[in-house]
């Protein structure tokens, strides 16, 4: 019997099949909640192929992070060439990358390929106890792969003392005044989550030297998340990845995790998870009265906030 069907085995017709790759250097959580776990999960929701470097391993619940144990900087670079040799990428995500020698390493994978989009998340790294550590790696990340950033993704007060430490005035700088800071260091955007608004509101604003390009305002409310920004970046990541525009791009990420931090869940005894396959969730049955049911009431856990950590 002759069969109609394409043939998918061809190099050609496998090439045209394939999503785009987003290459993303980040922990490992455990928890699922953040590191390569909600970028493995946000990209595949997005569309787009994840292709995971593992650069530390974190030791965290729900509620807060005890430790990490970086991995070696060689065996990080040896986990990207062997991928990037196989095959062609499309965006890259930096996370946390554990320590300044890590940051060092992957900044050079990263210089061979200055076409390839790159979207940086700065987390806060409070939770550091080795103050010298955390220091060392900041200066490394603003060296080395700051230049190299399209994007830089993070909460107000962490940009804040990551690219204007000596900051003294009373008001918090504006998106663009960090957006000029990050284009002395040669990054071309910051996006600027957490900016507090009046009557419980946020903001979250795409910035460039020039000025305010798009944002999007969310209500805030009550309830803590965790992995919403590495959900945030890697949504950005894989939308630059498919072609997007980035203001589109943007609009489109911030949409993305509003409503994963909507639907999010409390699967132990901390914050709330973002669901990335909110998507996929069959809709909800009406009631009696036509309304949908609340799968709220009577509970104890109400929607989460609509803010970046």
């Amino acid at each position: 019997m002759t069969s109609n069907a394409p043939d998918t085995t061809s190099p050609d017709a496998q090439e045209l099949d394939s999503p785009a790759c987003v290459m993303s250097f980040n922990a490992s959580d455990t928890t699922g909640a953040g590191g390569v776990s909600a970028d493995i999960a946000t990209i595949a929701a997005m569309g787009a192929h994840a292709l995971p470097v593992v650069t530390a391993i974190v030791m965290r619940d729900t509620a807060e992070v005890f430790d990490q144990h970086p991995i070696d900087d060689e065996v990080v670079v040896e986990q990207a060439r062997s991928v990037l040799e196989d095959l062609t990428i499309s965006a890259w995500k930096v996370g946390f990358l554990g320590n300044a020698e890590t940051v060092g390493a992957v900044a050079e994978v990263l210089s061979d390929y200055p076409d390839v989009p790159l979207v940086t998340y700065l987390p806060q790294l409070g939770w550091m106890d080795d103050e010298d550590a955390a220091q060392a790696y900041h200066d490394a990340l603003r060296e080395l792969v700051l230049p190299q950033t399209e994007v830089l993704v993070g909460n107000q007060k962490t940009l804040t003392d990551f690219l204007l430490p000596d900051w003294e005035s009373e008001r918090p700088p504006s998106a663009r005044e960090l957006a000029v800071a990050a284009g002395e260091r040669g990054c071309g955007y910051v996006l600027v989550t957490g900016v507090q608004l009046p009557n419980n509101f946020i903001d979250n604003v795409l910035a460039s030297p020039q000025g305010a390009i798009t944002g999007e305002k969310f209500e805030r409310f009550d309830t803590g998340f965790v992995g919403a920004g590495d959900t945030l970046t890697a949504a950005l990541a894989a939308l630059l990845g498919t072609g997007q525009e980035l203001h589109l791009a943007v609009s489109e990420a911030l949409a993305f995790l509003d409503q994963s931090l909507d639907a999010g869940f409390r699967p132990g005894m901390g914050n709330v998870i973002p669901d990335r396959f909110f998507w996929a969730m069959p809709p909800e049955e009406e009631g009696e009265d036509g309304a949908a049911d609340d799968p709220m009431a009577g509970g104890d856990t109400p929607p989460g906030p609509r803010s970046v950590h």
